[in-house]
């Protein structure tokens, strides 16, 4: 049991980075790989990944899935088409920090959503995280320039990436639906990177005849599965695994990591530079973040009423 622990927070100090390496990796492939294509060829290499591990469930749930495919279509266009290819079109137009940073909001974004359309309870500590969380994005968004705000000058990858955060936020309040309780982890991701490529599938093949450009070369592959493993089965496996050996709320925690991995792989690997208004942001996504989602517990531990 000690060993099984030992195991969950070693892959759950890693998770993180592989969650990440979607944005890096990402922004380097864009250049090789059209964005529709590169999110298409991704769940298709991931769901060929994930079909034996995943295969004996799929079978036992056929039924149930096949009755909410419409459901299951809708979520691979919000988490496979938005945040896939929506996610590499914007990494053409703005870095991987900005997309980093930005996307980091999602779980605010869970509570806001639940609070509209669940009636969920926020308290005065969430309403606050949500609020800097937000503001925080703002300021990454307008470069913390308020003529930025004025003139709505806004870079278009800035603002696709907002949709994709909100986008994520959507995906994962329909993730907790009843539907699919009974269905096991790894079978569902599947059934969803299924999804998701579908959705992607038209796009793709209108990309490829109108620009004719199909991925050939030994770079553009090793992107392609980089994403599909590391920032895919990789790191999907590493959160359920963690949360089946010390649970959601722990697990959940590791995902604070995301920023700091995420923006300093940017800086090593990519080149991008830092300016103060990333700072500003972070401190105010990652200030919101912890209020509006961190458990109780490690709350007080903290001071933090």
């Amino acid at each position: 049991m000690l060993d099984d622990r030992l195991r969950a927070y070693g892959l759950l100090t890693v998770m993180p980075l592989f969650f990440s390496s979607n944005m890096v990796i990402g922004r380097a492939a864009v250049t090789a790989v059209e964005p529709w294509t590169l999110a298409f060829l991704r769940w298709v290499l991931a769901f060929v990944i994930l079909l034996p591990f995943a295969l004996s469930g799929l079978q036992s749930n056929r039924a149930v899935l096949l009755r909410h495919r419409v459901l299951l279509g809708i979520m691979g266009f919000l988490g496979m088409w938005l945040c896939g290819a929506g996610v590499y079109f914007a990494l053409r137009h703005t870095t991987a920090t900005n997309g980093t940073l930005i996307y980091t909001s999602s779980p605010v974004l869970i509570l806001a959503l639940e609070w509209a359309f669940r009636g969920r309870h926020i308290n005065l500590r969430e309403s606050i995280g949500i609020v800097l969380a937000i503001a925080g994005v703002t300021m990454i968004v307008v470069k913390g320039s308020w003529a930025v705000l004025t003139n709505l000058a806004f870079n278009v990858g800035d603002l696709i990436f907002a949709v994709a955060a909100l986008s994520w936020a959507v995906y994962s309040v329909l993730l907790k639906r009843r539907e699919f309780s009974a269905v096991p982890t790894l079978s569902l991701f599947a059934a969803l990177a299924l999804a998701g490529a579908v959705t992607l599938m038209p796009f793709a093949a209108v990309e490829i005849a109108v620009t004719g450009r199909f991925p050939v070369t030994i770079p553009a592959w090793t992107s392609i599965t980089g994403i599909a493993v590391v920032a895919s089965v990789l790191a999907f496996s590493c959160f359920q695994y963690g949360v089946k050996v010390v649970g959601p709320a722990t697990t959940g925690l590791f995902m604070y990591l995301l920023p700091p991995y995420g923006v300093m792989m940017a800086v090593i690997f990519l080149g991008e530079d830092l300016e103060l208004y990333h700072f500003a942001g972070f401190i105010l996504i990652m200030t919101g973040l912890v209020l509006a989602t961190a458990p109780k517990t490690l709350l007080a531990r903290l001071g933090i009423g």
